[in-house]
């Protein structure tokens, strides 16, 4: 051990270390944690970024031995959530600090920009920022924070506006206001799992299947059990025999459970294979390289045409069980079972078939399509391809459980605490009463942290041991042993008259669920209920068919399948518009949906039942369409002047749902305080997105109090009340319906009460500012403060609360529509995104520049996952791309030059002040978008994501 002295913030120091260690562990260690690790010392993430001095450096790629004596500032050195700096609440405003597991390191960047250029150029931040990694806001806003900076250091106010105001009548909402939980993210103070973790706790690790496909023969964990340190070791010959499955669904859940902790059959590359619980990391690592397996190497698929291949290797040849709905011919189907592959338990019929890998599929139709396609002057036929990608959250899916009172308390990164409860509850086979789930901020979900992919093994680890444990996936773990995106084979025919009007749409979807079948059912059947409700065509079919392979999980990611369907229906309508002779825009204008249209075809696309059928609400698809042709110049060629270059212009017709009606269920509750503040309980898990901030609004508009008078509680199993989850984009539509109902619900009973206490008739009294129940008809004031007091009063008559429970068979459907203009050269493949521009209807934007980063997140994602992301698999099913730098996740100079979010304003019926979702559609245009407008550039049709330069290439035939 050495002694290293050196300055941290302005302060000399002398920090004990052994001198190896990396600086970003020392700096953690001296109560810097906000110096994060996203990516295992990678140096591409960014979160480890300090001031070296005065130089931006990453933590992780230097040794603790190098600080002696120097100079360093770590992002705690700005300004705590209470005194913040200028640049700290500039980047709050602009509505950049969202999911925020790395946004400290970009404030220490910012801050070290402005203090060595006054007045930084574009090219200067983007240099600044080159080094860090933001998922969620897509770099766009980083300016506008820097331009906000800049006017409050020098004039002490903003001049520029920050986003757009929607709802004039209204205080809060529709207006940028600062994010709740913006100060303590910013600041880097303790807000992930990660600061959870007290001294003393175990840790765990996995031992992982080098194989896609094999038996486990046999496993010796006598040496590592012996092992010091060592408290327990997990394997399929003692872990609970119980079958379930990992995605955060509705119960039932629309998914088979079709695996356990542990299985005697390991299915994909990075499958469980033990856990090794010991008292230090090093230690359960050692033991984990003692463990002796002997496998049983079986054949294995990986792609659809492999998996439906006449006698294929089984991914699943157990014994099939059902709940309800069992076939006649079960037993007799459960004979060929193969007692090694376990179960597969469905809880209602999802028309699987595991004998030939089939997980579940959905057939429906209305019309006739034969006779449309009949009648058709001209019909195309094509099939679009997708690859596998992963959601890449900057924090890695980690979990912290310990036990409190005889209880099992869960600290998780999660989008669905009341599933995590379920179903740890289930693994381990305790009531529910006995677990606590406490969801901590979330550092990047995107579907992913529905999954419920950690919480089982580290709850019955804890539950086993009695012992607290601490776990988290290394960044190649996220890769090879989490959800990704289903790949799918999009096959799309459709026929159409001469002046363009639609006749006939077939969907054939095929799906990849790789080795368990988390959403099989749900992710492949929204690559159609979110695309084929946006024409209006008589005749439509979908078949919809998924099936088990040895690639990597699936199972929930942001757009939920449709980005796949929206990719293949979108371009299928291009290539038959150039198939007519017809301009692709003309033809979308012919064709979408309008308001008032009944969407018949929704009757086939429910979650295991029959569907909703319903009229086209609140629309604004045809404002997007109209003002994003405008704005790109619709029809106008433009032209290079170098010859390599062509440039065109393509687009899409999106659309998603806010939340799951008839299925999604919302509750909250909400309490006056004694001294007349407020606090509300919402379900609603925040992933960073601003759902607490909408809770916290729907009360400030409620009782015309400012935000600072409300403290929002969320996502707590133990103080809050039941929310199906932050999926499916229902967090604004249902739990921020539920938070309105409960501020309404309050509101009822605090004008109840206020007109006992003032003998005043009830229709007289109304709530205004700054805090006071106030009679329209004598003019006597009551404050909510002597209110509560004497509410609360030995003869009062308690505490003013309300509660609400949010259901709905209503259907608000967010639309938009995507516009690009792209440059590809044909010397080399290349494509260049010039121009991006998102069009979209969220019905009234309750957070509208939080919306506004939302979108160009998730269009900067869906923009990565056309042109670079995939995750690349082997001859023996392991991912070569299994990090940041292979994967090929964009940075901020791969963004568009010109790069615009719209929010189009249209209010909905049934949202909380006419609200309705925002960011999960954002990733479902960019594929059509670019694929039509590198047709448009230079001719060709690209069908398979992403569209690499060697695609482009060889379908130009230059290779």
């Amino acid at each position: 051990m050495s002694i290293i002295s050196c300055n941290i913030n302005n302060r000399n120091v002398k920090i004990e270390s052994n001198g190896s260690e990396s600086l970003r562990e020392m700096l953690v260690r001296a109560g810097h944690f906000a110096v994060r690790d996203s990516d295992d010392r990678e140096g591409f993430a960014g979160s480890d970024t300090i001031i070296f001095n005065d130089m931006p450096v990453y933590a992780n790629l230097m040794v603790a031995g190098q600080a002696e004596g120097a100079v360093i500032r770590t992002p705690d050195s700005l300004g705590d959530s209470r005194h913040l700096s200028a640049v700290q609440q500039a980047m709050i405003d602009a509505g950049i600090v969202q999911s925020a597991y790395n946004i400290p390191a970009a404030a220490l960047l910012l801050t070290w920009l402005l203090e060595h250029e006054k007045n930084p150029t574009k090219e200067q931040i983007d240099n600044v920022l080159s080094g860090i990694f933001i998922r969620d806001t897509g770099y766009e806003h980083f300016y506008l924070a820097v331009k906000l900076a800049l006017e409050k250091m020098k004039d002490g106010k903003y001049s520029s506006e920050i986003s757009p105001s929607f709802r004039e009548n209204l205080t809060y909402v529709g207006k940028p206001k600062a994010k709740v939980d913006g100060p303590q993210l910013v600041a880097g103070e303790k807000s992930f799992v990660e600061d959870r973790v007290l001294p003393g706790y175990n840790s765990m690790v996995v031992l992982r299947s080098p194989y896609a496909h094999a038996y486990i023969k046999k496993i010796d964990t006598k040496e590592a059990e012996a092992m010091e340190g060592v408290i327990a070791i997990i394997t399929a010959d003692n872990c609970p025999d119980v079958f379930y499955m990992q995605a955060g669904q509705g119960n039932p859940e629309p998914s088979p459970h079709d695996r356990r902790l542990f299985n005697h059959k390991v299915r994909h590359v990075g499958d469980r294979v033990a856990a090794i619980v010991a008292e230090t990391e090093e230690q359960a690592l050692a033991a984990r390289s003692a463990i002796k397996v002997e496998y049983e190497v079986l054949k294995p698929v990986f792609t659809v045409e492999e998996a439906m291949a006449e006698g294929a290797p089984l991914v699943h040849n157990g014994v099939v069980e059902y709940r309800v709905g069992a076939p006649a011919d079960l037993d007799e189907y459960n004979k060929s079972a193969e007692k090694r592959d376990g179960k597969v338990v469905y809880q209602f019929p999802l028309h699987g078939d595991i004998r030939h890998n089939i997980a579940s599929a959905a057939h429906g139709q209305i019309g006739d399509v034969e006779k449309g396609f009949a009648e058709a002057d001209a019909v195309v036929e094509r099939t679009y391809q997708t690859s596998q990608i992963q959601c890449t959250p900057l924090e890695p899916h980690v979990c912290y459980a310990k036990i409190d009172n005889g209880r099992l308390v869960l600290h998780a990164s999660t989008q669905v605490p009341w599933h995590v409860r379920r179903i740890v509850a289930w693994v381990c086979q305790i009531p529910e009463n006995k677990i606590h789930v406490i969801k901590e901020k979330v550092g990047g979900g995107y579907g992913s942290k529905q999954d419920i992919l950690v919480e089982d093994l580290v709850g019955y680890a804890t539950w086993l041991t009695g012992k607290a444990v601490y776990y988290r996936n290394t960044r190649e773990e996220e890769f090879i042993a989490n959800s990704t995106r289903h790949p799918m084979r999009v096959t799309v025919k459709m026929g159409a008259k001469k002046d363009g009007s639609l006749t006939a749409v077939y969907m054939d979807v095929r799906a990849n669920t790789g080795p368990y079948g988390n959403h099989c059912l749900t992710v492949p059947m929204n690559a159609c209920s979110k695309t084929l409700p946006l024409l209006k065509c008589d005749n439509m079919r979908f078949d919809v068919i998924t099936y088990y392979t040895n690639i990597p999980p699936t199972g929930a990611y942001q757009g939920y399948g449709a980005p796949k369907g929206t990719y293949g229906l979108m371009v299928c309508m291009a290539e038959l518009a150039d198939k007519l002779g017809l301009d692709y825009y003309q033809m979308a204008m012919k064709n979408k949906v309008e308001p008032g249209y009944m969407l018949e075809i929704l009757k086939g696309l429910g979650e295991g039942r029959e569907g909703n059928v319903v009229p086209v609400g609140s629309c604004g698809l045809d404002q997007a369409l109209k003002q994003g042709a405008e704005m790109i110049h619709w029809g106008k060629k433009e032209k290079s002047k170098d010859p390599d270059w062509k440039i065109g212009k393509g687009f899409a017709m999106i659309q998603q749902g806010s939340g799951l009606p008839g299925l999604d269920h919302a509750n909250a509750w909400a309490k006056l305080l004694t001294d007349g503040t407020f606090q509300i309980f919402s379900g609603g898990a925040d992933l960073g997105t601003g759902l607490d901030t909408i809770s916290v609004k729907m009360m400030s508009e409620a009782f015309c109090i400012d935000m600072d008078s409300v403290t929002v509680v969320s996502g707590d199993t133990d103080s809050c009340t039941f929310d199906t989850g932050a999926y499916a984009s229902s967090g604004t539509f249902f739990s921020g319906n539920a938070s309105y109902y409960a501020a309404e619900d309050l509101k009822k009973n605090l004008l109840t009460e206020a007109a006992l206490q003032m003998g005043e008739d009830f229709d007289d009294l109304i709530c205004r500012a700054p805090g006071e129940v106030y009679s329209t008809k004598t003019g006597k004031t009551l404050s909510y403060a002597k209110l509560s007091h004497d509410a609360l009063t030995g003869t009062g008559r308690g505490q003013v609360m309300g509660r609400a429970s949010f259901t709905t068979n209503a259907s608000s459907i967010p639309y938009g529509a995507h516009f690009a203009q792209v440059a590809v050269n044909v010397r080399t493949g290349q494509v260049k995104v010039q121009k991006f521009y998102a069009l979209q209807d969220a019905g009234t934007p309750i957070n509208p520049e939080l919306a506004l980063c939302q979108m160009y997140g998730a269009a900067l994602k869906s923009i990565g996952h056309t042109l670079t992301e995939q995750m690349v698999l082997d001859g023996e099913g392991r991912c070569v791309s299994a990090n940041f730098t292979d994967y090929g996740v964009p940075m901020i100079w791969e963004k568009p030059d010109d790069f615009k979010a719209v929010l189009i304003d249209i209010n909905d019926n049934d949202g909380p002040y006419g609200a309705k979702s925002i960011s999960e559609i954002a990733t479902n245009g960019a594929a059509p978008a670019i694929a039509t407008a590198i047709h448009d550039a230079c001719g060709i049709w690209m069908r398979s994501w992403p569209f690499s330069p060697e695609k482009i290439l060889k379908e130009l035939g230059k290779i």
